[in-house]
């Protein structure tokens, strides 16, 4: 395209090889903004592969609940492969068992997580939808002294661990002041007279401990006229 010049030429100036470097930074410093537009999030129009990494998790309940145990599969995808952006994120969830009782609404269930796993976005928010969830007939203790309220909030449970393990979630953890408090307790109660400070359960905290609300372990005892939790600190004093 010309250009025609209407004014009288007063002066001209050539460029540079200093200048033209600085044109080709300022080109590849667009560069990671162009790439990192390709950049793939998790949504539901990305194509299943053929072949998914998995993590499956046996659950054993009580005999009331099931008699045989759980299966969960939780198999992830990695979008990204091979670059700075790589992500491994859920997609699909698959639950097994021996057990017939269940499987109607078990069917159910990991199709709808499935779907909100392939849905893309924050699906963390399962973790807490699933722990809310109470059996009528009442829940059970895990080994170690931990309260399910339901077989659904154990479902719950595994995928908060899975998550946890990916990346996506922070396992829950106590600083430093919270955690020698703790110690502390437990080092005060073992010193205190109790009719009994053995668990039949296998359980480490007491068989006479009440449950706490915030962490759901059974490990609530008195202490200086105060209800303390010896599992995760929660005082009814402060």
């Amino acid at each position: 395209m010309s250009t025609k010049i209407t004014e009288k030429i007063v002066g001209y100036e050539v460029v540079k090889a200093e200048a033209a470097q600085s044109t080709a930074v300022d080109t590849e410093v667009q560069k990671p903004a162009a790439s990192k537009s390709k950049v793939v999030q998790m949504h539901e129009s990305v194509k299943r592969p053929s072949v998914l990494q998995g993590s499956t998790y046996k659950v054993r309940t009580p005999e009331h609940v099931s008699e045989h145990a759980l299966y969960i599969t939780i198999n992830d995808i990695i979008l990204n492969p091979g670059t700075e952006h790589e992500l491994r994120r859920p997609f699909e969830v698959f639950i097994n068992s021996k057990n017939m009782e269940h499987f109607q609404w078990i069917v159910a269930l990991t199709r709808i997580i499935s779907a909100v796993f392939r849905k893309g976005g924050d699906v963390t928010f399962l973790v807490e939808e699933l722990h809310s969830v109470f059996d009528p007939r009442g829940g059970y203790w895990k080994k170690g002294g931990k309260y399910v309220p339901s077989l659904v909030a154990e479902i719950g449970d595994v995928i908060e661990q899975h998550l946890i393990a990916i990346g996506m979630l922070q396992a829950p953890e106590l600083d430093a002041h919270q955690r020698q408090l703790i110690e502390e307790k437990r080092q005060d109660f073992q010193l205190m007279p109790a009719p009994s400070q053995e668990s039949t359960d296998d359980s480490p905290f007491p068989e006479y401990a009440q449950l706490c609300g915030k962490c759901h372990f059974k490990a609530v005892v008195m202490m200086d006229g105060c209800m303390t939790c010896l599992s995760c600190g929660d005082s009814k004093c402060g």
